[in-house]
C-alpha cells in the first residue's frame, strides 16, 4: 500500500476531520483506499481524550470542547499548530503499538532537529519535550486510536500557535510543566517549511516516502 500525503488548506472543523478519518479507516480496511498522512489546522478548540479528568478543564466556556476517542487527556488545537492525522495499517507494520509510538516520536524529534531544536522523550510521558530557560516544556503531543489495527488521530506540533490558549486546560494532565513552540523558542519557521521537514523525515521513521496529493478528499480511494 502507498502512504498518501495530504495538506488540507484553511482551518478544518474538528467534527469533519473525525468523520473523514473514520471513513478513511474503513476504506483502508476494505482495501479501497491507501494509507494516509493528513495535515490540518483547526480553529481554536479543546479535545478530551479517553483519560481526561473534568477538573483539568479550567475554562469550560473558552473554546468548544470535543470528546475524542484518542488516548490521553485534554489538549488544545488551533491555528499555528500542525496536526497530522496518521491512518496507517499496523497489521502490515508488525502489530507493535509501542514500536509504532517510538517511530512517531523519532519522526518528530528528527523534524525538530532540522530547525536546531533538541526534542526529547520523557519516561512516563507521551510526547516530545524541550529544555528551555525556566524548565522543560512540551512542544509536540501524540494521541492515537486503533481500529482493526489501523491507526487514526495522530500528532500535534506547535509551530506558532497562541500559547495563552493552553491556559484553559491542564495540557495532557501535566500541570507542573509548560508548553512551547518553534516561535516561542525563537525559530521563525513557516508552516510550509515545517511540512517539508515532516515529509523529508517520514521515510526514515516509517520506511517509505509518501505520495504527495495536490487536492483530494481524505475518504477517496486510490488514484488511478
Amino acid at each position: 500500500m502507498t502512504v498518501e500525503w495530504l495538506v488540507e488548506p484553511g482551518l478544518k472543523p474538528y467534527e469533519e476531520a473525525v468523520r473523514g478519518m473514520e471513513e478513511r479507516v474503513a476504506a483502508i480496511r476494505a482495501g479501497s483506499a491507501d494509507e494516509l498522512a493528513w495535515l490540518v489546522q483547526h480553529p481554536p478548540l479543546y479535545t478530551a481524550g479517553t483519560s481526561a479528568r473534568e477538573e483539568d478543564l479550567l475554562a469550560p466556556g473558552r473554546f468548544p470542547v470535543h470528546a475524542s476517542g484518542r488516548g490521553g487527556e485534554f489538549t488544545y488545537h488551533g491555528p499555528g499548530q500542525r496536526v497530522v492525522y496518521l491512518m496507517l495499517d499496523l497489521a502490515t507494520r508488525g502489530r507493535d503499538v509501542r514500536r509504532f509510538v517510538r517511530a512517531i516520536e523519532g519522526w518528530l524529534i528528527a523534524t525538530l532537529a532540522e530547525f536546531g531544536i533538541a526534542g526529547e522523550r520523557r519516561e512516563g510521558r507521551v510526547g516530545i519535550w524541550v529544555e528551555r530557560p525556566g524548565g522543560e516544556a512540551k512542544i509536540a503531543a501524540v494521541g492515537l486510536r486503533l481500529r482493526h489495527w489501523i491507526s487514526y488521530h495522530g500528532v500535534s506540533l506547535n509551530v506558532a500557535p497562541d500559547l495563552s490558549h493552553y491556559d484553559g486546560i491542564v495540557p495532557c494532565g501535566i500541570g507542573e510543566h509548560g508548553v512551547t513552540s518553534l516561535a516561542d523558542l525563537g525559530i521563525a519557521a513557516s508552516m510550509d517549511e515545517v511540512d517539508d521537514a515532516l515529509l523529508r523525515r517520514f521515510a526514515s521513521a516509517f520506511g517509505e516516502r509518501p505520495k504527495e496529493l495536490a487536492s483530494t478528499a481524505p475518504t477517496s480511494g486510490r488514484a488511478g
